[in-house]
């Protein structure tokens, strides 16, 4: 190749849609992207099938023989399934041949695959999933963790801010992301034993830490990085994508209700459609995988081609911003002090 291209493995077969959803979206992507070269890791046949008349040369194609499922315990695939597309996909980063793998596979299983294959950076106690979510702002604001540990300590809430931090500085240009811990209220005096301690470990960082923030400034625009544990930041989440759903839904039933609410909705259409667009969450899929030697992506299960497509856009831009390596830099700069 005559140019630097980011190599992305791309676990094929799991997700709902498994190839239906990921080669297209990986065509999306190489039309996208002239930076990018992809693997499609899993069944061949299944595979080919989607792609139809379709190559280029940046695509290539890992055959496997085993799928992790949503059913499979994060123990049994990481013992049974070694030729999974999951773990193939990150074999390839722990070799070397890609810079990220982008997986809509079982969470549970990702992590603990993503784990064991490429390890922890040094100093970090545990990888924490971290995503974007639209901001009242206009702009973004990153969560996270968002599952991968249920209980965290004041330590890795501590690690958690950092790596967060570490990753909007390199995908958001922002030289000095606002770093808030979120809590039942933004007073000192609130909160858990380990929520306070961490509260303070972030006061005496050297993180732009502005205390603790509340459930509504996720969405207010006030933070870039709203830090929590993963039993915490799941429920959060999954009550966003709900609420979002819900008012979807009523706003459809709502303007198709009656002659008069119907002719109202075809004048606030384009209103409408841009409000969808802002807050689709589509358009945010792709969650990372903090704290491993690799980057690794997460795509929702449920994710159909523009989504998995916007998952790969992510896989790339921390494969090119080094973010494994400047969380690294960064836990160790903390730990020599």
């Amino acid at each position: 190749m005559s140019r630097q291209h980011y190599r992305i493995s791309l676990d094929a077969m799991s997700g709902d849609l498994g190839p239906e959803a990921v080669v297209p979206a990986a065509l999306d992507a190489l039309r996208t992207f002239d930076d990018i070269a992809l693997v499609l890791v899993g069944d061949e046949a299944k595979i080919r099938q989607q792609l139809g008349n379709a190559s280029s040369s940046r695509l290539s194609i890992v055959h496997t023989t085993e799928v992790v499922t949503m059913e499979d315990a994060p123990a049994q695939a990481l013992r049974t399934k070694k030729d999974s597309s999951m773990r193939v996909a990150i074999n390839l980063v722990k070799e070397g041949k890609v810079d990220a793998a982008v997986s809509a596979g079982n969470t549970g299983a990702l992590m603990a695959t993503a784990k064991f294959v490429l390890k922890t950076l040094p100093g970090i106690h545990r990888p924490a999933i971290c995503t974007a979510v639209p901001s009242g702002s206009g702009s973004h604001t990153h969560l996270l963790d968002l599952g991968a540990n249920i209980d965290s300590s004041p330590e890795q809430l501590h690690q958690f801010a950092v790596m967060g931090s570490v990753m909007v500085q390199a995908v958001d240009n922002n030289a000095a992301p606002a770093v808030g811990l979120l809590n039942v209220g933004a007073e000192a005096i609130k909160g858990s034993a380990e929520v306070k301690a961490a509260g303070e470990l972030l006061a005496s960082s050297p993180l732009n830490y502005v205390g603790f923030v509340e459930g509504d400034d996720i969405y207010a625009g006030k933070v870039d990085v709203v830090v929590c544990d993963g039993f915490v930041g799941n429920v959060a989440l999954k009550t966003s994508e709900g609420l979002a759903k819900m008012i979807s839904s009523n706003l459809r039933d709502e303007f198709l209700r009656t002659p008069l609410t119907k002719l109202a909705g075809l004048i606030a259409m384009p209103v409408l459609k841009a409000f969808r667009r802002k807050i689709d969450p589509r358009r945010y899929n792709g969650a990372s995988l903090l704290g491993l030697n690799g980057v690794v992506i997460k795509s929702h299960g449920g994710a159909d081609r523009l989504a998995f497509a916007n998952a790969i856009k992510i896989a790339r831009i921390e494969a090119h911003q080094k973010v494994p390596e400047k969380i690294g830099a960064q836990i160790q700069s903390l730990l020599s002090e």
